[in-house]
């Protein structure tokens, strides 16, 4: 049952990271008026722009990445107690 846990968590976690993508590049392209710079496009985008892009990114994958483990280490948690129980 733990590797089903674990399982799930990284389907959390992966989830997580898409909508935290989506809602970054929403914001960004609300804010700036431009779309994001994703090194894809050729869109014309500056240093500064392409920076902060990166460090807004970084710090919401970071954000959802510490989220995620300390929710599949709860849910361990809870599951272990559980079956102590039972």
């Amino acid at each position: 049952m733990n590797i089903l846990i674990k399982l799930l968590g990284t389907g959390v976690s992966l989830i997580a990271g898409f909508a935290g993508t989506k809602l970054v590049d929403t914001l960004w392209e609300k804010s700036t008026g431009s779309k994001p710079p994703k090194g894809d496009d050729d869109v014309p985008t500056t240093l500064r722009e392409a920076l902060t892009f990166a460090l807004i990114s970084a710090a919401v994958s970071a954000i959802i990445q510490v989220l995620a483990n300390r929710g599949t280490q709860r849910a361990i948690t809870r599951f272990a107690k559980t079956q102590d129980i039972v």
